[in-house]
């Protein structure tokens, strides 16, 4: 007679659920006896991130022609860009330069509240200049009357807190999944899906609300921004003159291509996260991280081409600088 077998109880401690006191960054997946060769560019582009945002918000801050909206809406732009920079590219070099790859929990949490509430500012700035623009073309008298310090500083304050709220539940929606497998990140930084991905426990949670940030915050931005810029372009198209239409349209242009640098690597990386399937490869890694590193090298070398106010405030210190050596 066969007895009855003994049901099998599994704990936590069977299966290791706990949350990890670390994590391990792979970088990008497959192309590791590269990672030297693919700090060369990432370093260049950090420095020239750097370089030219502190430059233009030294001239912003000293040049009294700019202190306008519109600059101190681009002074908000490069700050939220600084941001994301240096929360992910310092220690996606160490990874490439020292292999150091281990992030310990605290982290990891941090760098990825600090990359998507930076995100989230940013898209919410770039609303808020879409909004200047369209004062400044369709309301010009009233410009200054609509567009004051203290609305400035109400606008600032609404942006930083949006990024935080929106992105405080976050770190807490990773906390409660239960880790039983591998803890390594095919990724060069802690992103929110990819972190989540690791766990053994249901997901969905995680992915909805990733996608309600998406659809409330870029969504609704961007709706908001073609709006401004339909009724900036039937405005243009009524001027009389020539030479009003081409330089509000100069202007125009300059933050509408600022647009597109941002929020296109920024929705392929939230799609190739999502349904990029388990493992992501090199390819969608190195794209990935596009927005974080192309946007912010390239907003203020943009503005700095098309604001004639920062070239002469860079010559003038070039200039200064080259009287000073010979």
């Amino acid at each position: 007679m066969v007895g009855k077998s003994m049901p099998v109880v599994i704990t936590t401690s069977t299966m290791n659920l706990s949350l990890p006191s670390y994590f391990i960054l792979v970088g990008v997946p497959g192309l590791e006896d590269v990672h030297g060769w693919l700090s060369l560019p990432v370093s260049f582009m950090y420095f020239v991130t750097l370089f030219a945002t502190f430059c233009v918000l030294f001239i912003i801050k000293t040049e009294p022609n700019l202190h306008q909206p519109m600059y101190f809406f681009l002074a908000m732009l490069l700050f939220s860009d600084l941001v994301q920079s240096n929360s992910t590219i310092p220690k996606m070099l160490l990874i490439f330069w020292f292999n150091n790859r281990e992030i310990s929990l605290e982290e990891c949490l941090a760098q990825m509240f600090l990359v998507h509430s930076s995100s989230i500012m940013g898209s919410s700035v770039l609303l808020a200049m879409a909004f200047d623009r369209y004062v400044a073309v369709c309301h010009p008298l009233r410009y200054l009357t609509i567009l004051t310090t203290p609305v400035i500083i109400k606008i600032g304050l609404l942006v930083a807190m949006r990024g935080i709220l929106f992105i405080f539940p976050h770190p807490f929606l990773v906390k409660r999944l239960p880790f039983c497998q591998s803890h390594t990140i095919e990724h060069t930084y802690c992103e929110h899906i990819a972190v989540a991905k690791l766990s053994c426990a249901d997901i969905s949670i995680n992915n909805i609300f990733g996608l309600f940030i998406v659809l409330s915050v870029t969504g609704v931005d961007l709706a908001f921004i073609t709006v401004s810029y339909t009724l900036i372009v039937k405005a243009v198209l009524r001027l009389s003159s020539r030479e009003a239409r081409h330089k509000v349209g100069s202007t125009c242009v300059t933050h509408v291509t600022v647009i597109l640098v941002a929020y296109i690597p920024a929705l392929f990386s939230f799609m190739s996260q999502r349904f990029g399937g388990k493992n992501a490869t090199s390819t969608q890694i190195i794209l990935s991280n596009l927005y974080l590193i192309v946007p912010p090298m390239l907003n203020p070398i943009i503005y700095g081409i098309k604001t004639k106010e920062i070239q002469k405030k860079v010559m003038k210190i070039l200039n200064s600088q080259r009287a000073r050596t010979l």
